[in-house]
């Protein structure tokens, strides 16, 4: 069973035990708020950190000491192409969670990211803002659309789902089990989306790197670009090396 079973378990027995007592007087039955409002904030905390593994199981890093993976989400975007020009130059092959209308906007890059050597991922077809609150039927379709479209474009089958926000719930994780796909997180968060400078990007990627990092950036971003040669070389400067995604979490990307 998932933590989030067993946090609905350990709820339950604290209601039961605190209506117990409450019901021999012992306890005034306003006591029943403190567990439920305990048991909705660890819900929704659950929900935010995808690498608590919560709901689902989602690979996030890897146990090797020097080896490191790049994943870019939100493409094909502006953004795409000159990222994969840098990573051509310095040999290095990332992976590409792409979300399925770019994919159809862009077909061309999507199939250079593959003829590049790159892997890509599902990110959902629209990630939309309310993909979160969707049935799980409604995300196999997502899901599935998606997975249909790369499969033409590029003759992919894609087992590789990162989901919108990083955000997972219950629903999506019967969506992943219905689905066959595996949950990727990551270890190392970059909000290049939210960078006010290069330097102050270049220092959030470079002073937690660790050995296993599997590192979260967005090629929508222009900054990410911007810093993108600078990271690699200096990452290399200090011993790491740069490997494929299912290289440093040991799965296969394909089905």
């Amino acid at each position: 069973m998932r933590p989030f079973h067993w946090t609905g378990i350990c709820f339950l027995i604290v209601i039961a035990l605190l209506l117990w007592l409450a019901a021999t007087g012992i306890l005034s039955y306003w006591w029943l708020l403190l567990p439920v409002l305990i048991y909705v904030h660890l819900l929704v905390l659950g929900a935010i950190y995808i690498r608590w593994n919560f709901y689902l199981t989602a690979f996030h890093n890897g146990a090797h000491n020097k080896k490191i993976a790049l994943t870019f989400d939100d493409g094909p975007a502006a953004q795409t192409a000159p990222i994969l020009a840098i990573l051509k130059a310095e040999n290095v092959k990332a992976a590409f969670f792409c979300i399925g209308k770019n994919m159809a906007a862009q077909p061309a890059i999507l199939q250079q990211i593959t003829a590049g050597g790159h892997l890509i991922g599902n990110h959902s077809y629209d990630h939309g803002f309310n993909f979160d609150w969707k049935s799980s039927r409604a995300m196999v379709a997502e899901i599935q659309k998606t997975n249909a479209l790369a499969e033409e474009i590029t003759g992919k089958k894609i087992k590789l789902f990162r989901p919108p926000y990083g955000v997972t719930n219950p629903n999506l994780a019967k969506a992943i089990k219905r689905t066959g796909m595996t949950s990727i997180g990551w270890s190392l968060r970059s909000f290049d989306t939210k960078a006010k400078s290069e330097a102050q990007l270049l220092n959030r990627l470079l002073s937690p790197l660790k050995g296993g990092d599997v590192i979260l950036l967005h090629d929508t971003m222009p900054v990410t670009a911007a810093v993108l040669t600078s990271f690699i070389q200096e990452a290399r400067k200090r011993g790491f090396i740069f490997a494929p995604l299912d290289e440093v979490l040991a799965i296969k990307p394909y089905a």
